[in-house]
């Protein structure tokens, strides 16, 4: 043995003493890489979300009709009635819904435009249709432009969505406004 070399077994020592921390180094590698990877699914969790979020506030204004003046029209002898479709939840349209508007299942989800599409599809492209939902503030609601867009996408041209800023219960029940209940 020369000077500054290991003997043998202390070269044995170390190897030991090396592949017994390996499976915890593993272990530990393994973790790492597992948390890794739940920050971003969580990560792209809530981009996705963010890109659902904000939507309806894409809607252009022109678009967009308030409570006050759907209701005026809904009141009025004089003009057509539009037809109200409600693009949300099915919970949400049996506590409380506007008289005379149709469920059609939330926007958000293809089948829900896929029962808008059927819905609206033998109807003359000028038709006077009212879009809502209300199922959160505004600014969140992943409904209103999936639906607003699938009926531009077939060319109708007088649609208007009910700007709901709060919620249908703040932003219509609790105004007094006319509510029907259950299917």
């Amino acid at each position: 043995m020369t000077h500054g070399e290991p003997s043998a077994s202390l070269q044995t020592v170390a190897s030991e003493i090396d592949n017994a921390e390996r499976p915890s180094m593993t272990r530990l590698i393994n973790f790492r890489s597992l948390l890794l990877l739940v920050i971003f699914a969580t990560a792209a969790v809530a981009l996705a979300s963010l890109a659902f979020a904000y939507q309806a506030g894409l809607i252009p204004a022109s678009r967009l009709i308030s409570p006050d003046d759907l209701v005026k029209i809904l009141q009025s002898g004089k003009s057509e009635k539009p037809l109200m479709i409600q693009v949300g939840s099915h919970v949400l349209f049996t506590q409380a819904h506007i008289p005379g508007s149709e469920y059609i299942g939330p926007a958000s989800n293809e089948s829900g435009l896929v029962s808008l599409r059927k819905r609206v599809e033998s109807l003359p492209r000028n038709r006077f249709i009212v879009l809502y939902c209300g199922c959160c503030p505004w600014d969140h609601c992943p409904n209103v432009k999936p639906a607003d867009d699938a009926l531009h996408a077939l060319s109708f041209t007088n649609v208007k969505i009910l700007y709901i800023s709060n919620n249908f219960g703040a932003d219509w029940v609790e105004k007094g406004y006319p509510v029907a209940k259950g299917d």
